[in-house]
């Protein structure tokens, strides 16, 4: 008994060791040949050239420059191999000594380690011109190597900044979030440059070569290229855009531009800044200037200022007025001036009052009394669920990064925020677009296009992605009976431009027959014991309201939305008009408005 256990013991040890043997010889080879092979064939990503962004008539707004950085070899900062690393950065300072010696040897040391075998980068980016001089002299020396390394730039500089947006280093997360990203060292920030960041980068290729022990490279294997057309075609034309940025020196606002169908020709947030700065990193001084500057540049205002509309939802509202069987079509109100409820009194801007205003003359004149009456028919519910469906309150699908949504009030809204209830002074005060209203002129633009044309278009930049034409969409957001009444509304907008009593009448310079609403959005709130207001001019510069005119044209074949905001600016018409003119005009000039022969008349 004992012998047959020992004799089993031992053919059990023979038999694992024969497994054992077995497993070396031939199960693991497959596993060890894949490890031998990753020590002598390496993968080398190579960075794809990030696509160029043209305007509409393929002028280059953001390309890049040809330039080159400087690497330098692995393990120099080792105490043996301090004198080749002062060495090597003296060289370089003596070659190009506009360079930051502390900045080299910071990133140098940030990366180099025992476990790092590639080559570090210390100077992200010298200029083909300045390198090429001394080419030859840094290609012999063994520790630098010099790789190709375009800079994206900005040949319009702060021309349509928000809009266009920038490229800068990558952080940590946007690394996290995309591999390439860790390869390439840069991604979009903001604007266009964000929105297209996946498609602008392009795909990356490869080469596959073989390495010595000290991984150098001995021979290539094979090849991939890098994704080479990712070019972008806006919308945008650049030089519409240069020209109307002239307007707004020392001014803060928006201007958009946009075709019916929500293709945008032109957007401006002003104050802009240089998009140049933000590529390789701005100065502590520059970046103090422009983020304590109470006109706040590096807000995007197209999509991120929210500002109370004022009068020029009062189109919208007059068509949800004229279409609800609280108010009709023939609804109309003897305007005082001023109007009592409860402990309050809301007036209207003119003082002597309006006197019988029917919902046209309440549009051409912008008489408060008509909408503070008829927010009272028709309740806080009904006004922002159908200011909502137009629009407002929600995003326009703009092809910008995070755009806002903007207020519309509600009882539903001031619950849920404030948990408060709702009173019927804040239905008045919504009825003028004041109170909680918030809005963004990219909604106001859209909100416009549905009044001109009855169809709510999604605003666009993009027009071609590669050779991939973007198409148009639209919502149809009128029921039956606001679509008959439209017209109405519409020839209440163009009585504002050019008839005797419109708001806009007086301000406007333009060859071109249009339709519009102006509006002046409070700031700052009004005590009711002051019957006088003073005027916008007589107040301190961040107190005054800020001036709305949103228009379309021609009147009687709508092609174009423009509307322009200014931050302060006061009265609508008076701050506005001259600058939406001047719009006009050159889309007539360059050809972008058609007129028929009666327009010209």
């Amino acid at each position: 008994m004992k012998i047959k256990f020992i004799l089993f013991i031992f053919a059990s040890l023979w038999l694992a060791l024969l497994v054992r043997v077995f497993f070396l010889s031939v199960e693991s080879n497959s596993y060890y040949e894949k490890l031998s092979y990753n020590n002598t064939i390496k993968i080398d990503q190579i960075a794809p050239v990030r696509g160029e962004i043209v305007d509409i008539n393929n002028k280059p707004i953001a390309i890049n420059e040809l330039g080159f950085k400087i690497q330098l070899a692995p393990h120099l900062g080792l105490e043996r191999n301090s004198e080749i690393f002062e060495d090597e950065i003296n060289t370089l300072l003596s070659l190009l000594p506009n360079l930051d010696r502390e900045k080299m040897v910071k990133e140098y040391k940030k990366v180099d380690s025992y476990y790092n075998h590639n080559f570090i980068d210390i100077v992200d980016f010298v200029s083909y011109e300045e390198l090429m001089p001394i080419y030859s002299i840094l290609s012999l020396r063994e520790n630098l190597n010099i790789v190709s390394s375009p800079k994206r730039f900005y040949p319009y500089s702060e021309i349509g900044a928000h809009i266009i947006g920038y490229v800068g280093r990558a952080n940590k997360d946007d690394i996290a979030n995309d591999e390439l990203v860790k390869l390439i060292g840069y991604s979009g920030k903001s604007g266009i440059e964000r929105y297209y960041n996946e498609y602008l980068q392009g795909l990356a290729g490869k080469r596959e070569i073989k390495v010595n022990a000290n991984n150098q490279e001995v021979e290539e294997l094979s090849s991939q290229k890098p994704s080479e057309d990712t070019k972008l075609t806006l919308n945008i034309d650049i030089e519409l855009q240069k020209y109307i940025s002239s307007f707004f020196e020392n001014k803060a606002g928006a201007v958009i531009v946009m075709r019916m169908d929500g293709a945008i020709l032109s957007a401006s947030s002003f104050p802009e800044y240089n998009l140049n700065t933000f590529v390789t990193g701005i100065s502590n001084e520059v970046w103090d200037k422009l983020s304590n500057s109470l006109d706040k540049p590096f807000t995007n205002k197209l999509i991120h200022g929210l500002y109370p509309p004022g009068s020029v939802i009062k189109t919208g509202l007059g068509l949800l007025y004229i279409t609800s069987p609280e108010a009709g079509p023939y609804f109309n109100v003897h305007c005082t001036a001023s109007m009592p409820l409860g402990s309050r009194v809301f007036r209207c801007w003119k003082k002597d009052g309006h006197g019988p205003t029917e919902i046209k003359k309440a549009i051409r004149e912008s008489c408060d009394d008509f909408f503070y009456k008829g927010s009272l028919r028709l309740g806080i519910e009904k006004m922002s669920d159908g200011l909502m469906r137009y629009g407002l309150g929600k995003k326009t699908g703009v092809d910008l990064p995070n755009e806002f949504i903007g207020t519309v009030p509600s009882r539903e809204w001031k619950k849920k925020k404030y948990n408060k209830p709702w009173y019927i002074g804040e239905t008045v005060n919504t009825s003028i677009g004041q109170g909680d209203f918030l809005t963004t002129p990219m909604q106001i633009a859209q909100f416009t296009a549905l009044m001109a044309t009855g169809k709510l278009p999604r605003p666009y930049f993009a027009n071609k992605i590669g050779e991939a034409v973007v198409e148009p969409e639209f919502e149809d957001v009128l029921n039956e009976d606001e679509l008959k009444r439209l017209p109405t509304i519409q020839r209440a907008m163009y009585e504002v431009c050019n008839v005797p009593g419109g708001t806009a009448r007086n301000y406007l310079r333009t060859k071109v027959k249009i339709a519009g609403k102006t509006g002046t959005a409070q700031v700052v709130g009004i005590l009711q014991d002051i019957k006088k207001r003073d005027l916008e001019h007589e107040m301190e510069y961040y107190t005054r309201s800020h001036a709305w005119f949103t228009s379309y044209g021609p009147y009687d074949n709508p092609q174009y939305v423009v509307l322009a905001m200014v931050e302060h600016g006061g009265h609508g018409g008076a701050a506005t008009g001259d600058v939406v003119s001047a719009i006009y005009n050159k889309l007539l000039e360059l050809g972008y408005i058609k007129q028929d022969s009666e327009d010209d008349k």
